[in-house]
């Protein structure tokens, strides 16, 4: 009578290792990070009394802030929610209007290998540069302002904007494009016949999603000199004006949440 038990095990060996050695290399890296960033003690056990102090220097809120300006020739909060407001919608229109000819160059179903890895470098190239470095990039080159914030955030959209359609292109199906050569319709007919209407709704949809995106970025490019209501805010916190400070943090949380609210709305009615 053969009295051998078998014991069920979920992994092998060699995967028991491997995750234990992943488990404990998460860990050093954790140690090894934490030892980098110099944390200092005394600064964290007094960080909950600090931010008590300046939650109360933030109340009550100035509200006049809001219409009138901190100093002679500032903007005040509204001139700059209403730069945050055209700095967001500007550059998403011209990521999109620059996006737009390399996502089809990006796309493997549409362009020859030649031009789809000189439009994927394009495209990593810019997304892969933070937004605040296209703005000091800007700022050097134009000076501080709205217009060097537009520029940064559109640069900084070409590549998601181009990666996203890119990929709704390359899902499309090409029945009606092969139906449409076949008649001998001309790339530009296939194009606006063929792929328009299949990519239209991911089309709205990435728009109103990267505008959502730029309006959160808008608001904090002015802290590098892109304008709007960043430089209110630094402004504020310059001077130590923190019951200032709380309402610009207001009016961005306000703006944000107007912002995803609308950009959802239009998203259901649209799509």
């Amino acid at each position: 009578m053969n009295t051998t038990s078998h014991h069920w095990q979920r992994f092998t060996p060699a995967q028991r290792w491997s995750r234990w050695a992943i488990y404990w290399s998460c860990v050093l890296a954790i140690v090894v990070s934490i030892k980098s960033v110099d944390v200092i003690p005394e600064f964290l056990w007094d960080a909950p009394e600090q931010m008590k102090d300046l939650l109360i220097r933030m109340w009550p809120i100035e509200w006049s802030f809001y219409i009138t300006p901190q100093n002679t020739g500032a903007q005040t909060v509204h001139q700059a929610l209403l730069d945050s407001l055209a700095v967001a919608f500007l550059s998403t229109v011209l990521g999109l209007i620059l996006a737009t000819p390399f996502a089809f160059l990006a796309a493997r179903n549409i362009t020859r290998i030649v031009w789809l890895n000189a439009a994927r470098f394009v495209l990593v190239a810019t997304r892969s540069i933070s937004t605040l470095l296209w703005a000091l990039f800007f700022v050097a080159m134009f000076g501080p302002g709205a217009l060097a914030g537009t520029c940064a955030i559109a640069f900084h959209s070409i590549g998601f904007l181009g990666k996203m359609l890119s990929e709704a292109l390359e899902e499309s199906n090409r029945g009606s494009i092969e139906a449409l050569t076949a008649t001998g319709a001309t790339w530009y007919s296939r194009i606006l016949y063929g792929y328009w209407p299949q990519i239209k709704p991911a089309f709205v949809a990435i728009a109103l999603f990267r505008w959502d995106i730029n309006v959160r970025e808008s608001a904090i490019l002015g802290l590098v000199g892109g304008g709007g209501l960043g430089l209110a805010l630094n402004a504020s916190i310059d001077v130590f004006e923190w019951d200032r400070v709380a309402l610009v943090l207001l009016v961005i949380l306000v703006m944000v949440m107007l912002a995803e609210w609308l950009a959802t709305a239009i998203r259901k009615r649209v799509i």
